[in-house]
């Protein structure tokens, strides 16, 4: 009766947040102490306790780093250089687009910071060559999503944290690397598309013109503070990345694995902000401001409300339903289906991983499946209906149309083609991904 409560409570709080525009994080920690305080008989200083500390430090400390690049004008810059250097290839746009989107999510550009920057450049491309303005939108979407997962990016120090408070709870995964996992995430996410890019490129009729007529500017050079930031950016990526991958190629030697083990994004990054003050780079108050409070909430809030139905068995409970009623073979595309079904109305981040990933440790070890494969599969499926315009990603799309009446051409073919087209060419790929892991 209890984890059906909490089960309801999740999806309340849902509910609530994209009905009201509330924070869905504040409905959690409410349903949170409600139930874990009145109806579990947990103590306020442990229901605390449940607030995920190291996530939420992860996320501030790595977002206050790299505002810098959003403040002084670094990622811009960057977007139209790289946007430059494709000139010569007009008929790979989509393609230039995406890899574009993935440079500066991998440099640790938000999901919408990319957006925000390339979605108006993007529909005014597509106009100038003649593109489908659904291939851009599909293009810059993807390289925003799958940049994103990338172990030091926006996206994966987020899902490497949630990871790793999932294999806690199941002592046979103890010995598992995050990091490893969220690599494959990267590459499986990199792969798939490119798939789905080429799908749309070469799919539609409209875009048999495309590159033909586009111009390009050359972009003004980066100045001395772009420059500095750019190399910090490179540098942290380097000390972040060198030991953790040292430990991989030598896993052996006990002095790259302690130092690999000293080496925290989230501590790293904080050191880097403290050089970008001192060499001035961007105005403090700026920086802090642009930190995603609204995300942070989000993830916390859930956070708190998934270890409630963790301390009352319902993951445990809901992990052998699925291993026991959906066969083996398609449970990667039952994750697939329900993380895209949950995207569609809420958070990746802040909903659908925080729910779905503590299932996966425990139901991987009764089944024989792998559990990378099964992340994979709840990340992508969760990203593949992302294209939403009731997302924030695809809002801003729309949001960049010139007009009223391209801007609802749009949003139906947002909803009606791109989000099915993707959700299912998605599930099918991530059938492979379970067999190939």
């Amino acid at each position: 009766m209890l984890s059906a409560v909490l089960v309801a409570s999740i999806a309340v709080a849902v509910i609530l947040g994209y009905k009201t525009k509330i924070n869905t994080g504040f409905f959690c920690i409410a349903f949170a102490y409600l139930i874990g305080c009145f109806g579990m008989g947990l103590k306020t200083k442990e229901l605390i306790g449940f607030w995920p500390v190291s996530t939420m430090f992860v996320i501030l400390s790595v977002s206050l780093f790299y505002n810098f690049a959003a403040v002084n004008g670094t990622l811009e810059k960057m977007s139209a250089s790289l946007l430059y250097m494709c000139r010569k290839f007009p008929g790979m746009l989509p393609f230039a687009l995406f890899f574009v989107a993935v440079v500066l999510s991998v440099m640790g550009a938000a999901y919408f910071t990319v957006l925000a920057f390339l979605a108006p450049i993007t529909i005014l491309i597509c106009e100038e060559a003649k593109m489908d303005k659904l291939t851009g939108a599909v293009a810059i979407n993807c390289g925003a999503l799958a940049g994103g997962n990338f172990p030091t990016a926006s996206l994966g120090v987020v899902f490497r944290g949630l990871i790793d408070t999932a294999y806690e709870a199941e002592p046979a995964f103890e010995a598992t690397n995050s990091f490893v996992d969220e690599m494959k995430i990267f590459g499986f996410a990199i792969v798939f598309s490119l798939i789905l890019i080429a799908i749309f490129r070469f799919g539609f009729k409209s875009n048999r013109g495309i590159g033909k007529g586009v111009t390009f500017n050359r972009p003004e050079p980066f100045d001395k503070k772009q420059k500095t930031t750019l190399h910090l950016m490179i540098l942290m990526m380097v000390i972040v990345l060198v030991f953790p991958l040292l430990k991989m190629a030598v896993p052996g030697n006990e002095l790259i694995g302690k130092i690999a083990g000293k080496v925290d994004v989230g501590l790293v990054a904080f050191c880097f902000t403290i050089i970008a003050l001192l060499f001035d780079l961007a105005p403090q108050k700026e920086v802090i401001a642009r930190v995603p409070w609204n995300t942070i909430l989000m993830i916390a809030g859930a956070g708190m409300l998934i270890a409630v139905a963790v301390q009352a068995g319902t993951i445990d409970a809901l992990s052998a339903w699925i291993g026991s009623n959906v066969p083996t073979a398609l449970i990667p595309l039952a994750f697939s289906f329900v993380g895209a079904f949950m995207s569609f109305f809420s958070s990746t981040t802040g909903v659908v991983a925080p729910a779905l990933f503590p299932l996966i440790p425990g139901l991987a070890a009764a089944t024989g499946l792998n559990p990378a494969a099964l992340f994979a599969c709840t990340i992508l499926g969760a990203q593949s209906s992302a294209i939403s315009p009731f997302s924030s990603g695809g809002s801003l799309i729309l949001g960049s149309c010139g007009n009223e009446e391209d801007r609802n051409h749009l949003f139906n073919r947002l909803l009606f083609v791109a989000v099915p087209i993707s959700v299912i060419c998605c599930a099918v790929y991530n059938l492979i991904v379970a067999v190939v892991l």
